[in-house]
């Protein structure tokens, strides 16, 4: 086992530190403060290669592993949390895309999503299923040679500033086999986009309730099979898991290497934070579990690369404990700073708050909880374990 990364994941990483530390790091707490959607940077991104990171090369993405893509993720979230997510998100779309979809329709859309020519939203959550994603009510009946759609999707990233919407709908019996999934132009007739909700952190981003009143799209707009959307979104959120364990690993990494300088530069009772031996221990602390956490998402994500049997336990533990001890971090980094920390001058609050949602998102960490336990005890996967 070689834990070092290689010259191709260096250069990966330097290339996305030298982007955000430019075009995002500057601009974070704008964006943030005044709820901004940096559309212009985002397509920027694209023409790096960065919003087709996993996507097949034939479509335009980049072809790399779920290891260099958490890398690449964790180093731009130091820069702007939320501007990454979003990135993430969108990554996720363009794969199911250029993965799943035929080959027509992968080659009329594949490479404006990997490029960044268009963004795109990912719509599973609705009012009334969250985690339960099985017991969605959203539907799509075939009509002669179009899907006829209708219901709500919420907690939208991105929604009513997006080109593109990756669907899932009911087109079956109930639970999860009725499920399937769908490519939607977000600018058809019928389409309804709620307020821009507010937000405690993610305010780079537009949140929105989408609702869909007979919103009609060619059939050939079916991704995969009928019946196979359930399947293709547990495989999504494996990937995702690992994506927003890696934005919570750099949100962490930017707020401890701000809790070392602060502690540096700060004096009380004539002598710096970093000399009180309380604060040593409490920074030895935080940096031992923000490594842990990195090793685990790293783990996860070589799993998934290899297709393991038990990728997906390894994608919950990873997300489960990576996105509680990376918020744990950031709220110990901001209590190093004292009254400071809970200023906006400062951007530590805004890490806080920003790294807040990822334990509830792909999944709450609760959900993690279950996926593990049945895996060891249901399943009997006790090489998970040893």
């Amino acid at each position: 086992m070689n834990f070092n990364l290689t010259e191709d994941q260096l250069a990966f990483k330097e290339a996305a530190r030298e982007f955000a530390e430019k075009e995002m790091a500057p601009h974070a707490a704008m964006w943030d403060r005044e709820s901004i959607f940096p559309v212009e940077v985002l397509k920027k991104t694209g023409e790096l290669g960065f919003l087709g990171l996993y996507s097949p090369q034939e479509y335009g993405g980049l072809g790399l592993s779920r290891l260099d893509s958490s890398i690449i993720f964790e180093e731009m979230s130091q820069h702007c949390t939320s501007t990454t997510a979003y990135m993430t998100i969108h990554n996720m779309c363009a794969w199911m895309v250029t993965s799943f979809a035929s080959e027509e329709i992968a080659a009329e859309w594949g490479a404006k999503l990997t490029t960044g020519e268009l963004l795109a939203s990912y719509c599973l959550t609705e009012p009334g299923a969250g985690s339960d994603a099985g017991s969605m009510k959203t539907t799509a009946k075939l009509v002669n040679d179009e899907y006829v759609i209708n219901g709500s999707k919420t907690f939208i990233s991105g929604a009513g500033s997006t080109d593109v919407l990756v669907l899932m709908a009911r087109t079956g019996e109930p639970g999860p086999k009725g499920i399937s999934c769908f490519l939607v132009p977000a600018d058809l007739s019928g389409i309804i986009y709620g307020k821009k909700e507010e937000k405690l952190g993610w305010n780079s981003q537009p949140t929105r309730l989408i609702t869909f009143e007979d919103v009609k799209i060619p059939k050939q707009y079916l991704i995969g099979e009928e019946g196979k959307g359930f399947n293709i979104a547990m495989k999504g959120l494996n990937g995702g898991r690992i994506n927003i364990a890696s934005c919570s690993l750099g949100t962490a990494q930017a707020s401890l290497k701000l809790a070392q300088k602060y502690m540096l530069e700060r004096k009380q009772f004539g002598k710096p934070l970093a000399a009180f031996q309380a604060l040593q221990f409490k920074i030895a602390d935080m940096a031992t579990e923000l490594i842990a956490a990195r090793q685990m998402v790293r783990l996860a994500a070589f799993k998934l690369d290899e297709k393991d049997t038990n990728a997906s336990a390894y994608c919950a533990m990873a997300k489960r404990y990576a996105t509680d001890i990376c918020f744990n971090v950031c709220d110990e980094a901001l209590q190093l700073h004292g009254g400071y920390g809970y200023m906006k001058e400062y951007p530590i609050e805004r890490h806080l708050r920003d790294s807040r949602v990822h334990r509830i998102l792909e999944g709450t960490n609760e959900i993690m909880r279950l996926i593990i336990s049945r895996k060891i005890l249901v399943e009997g996967a006790i090489e998970v374990i040893q």
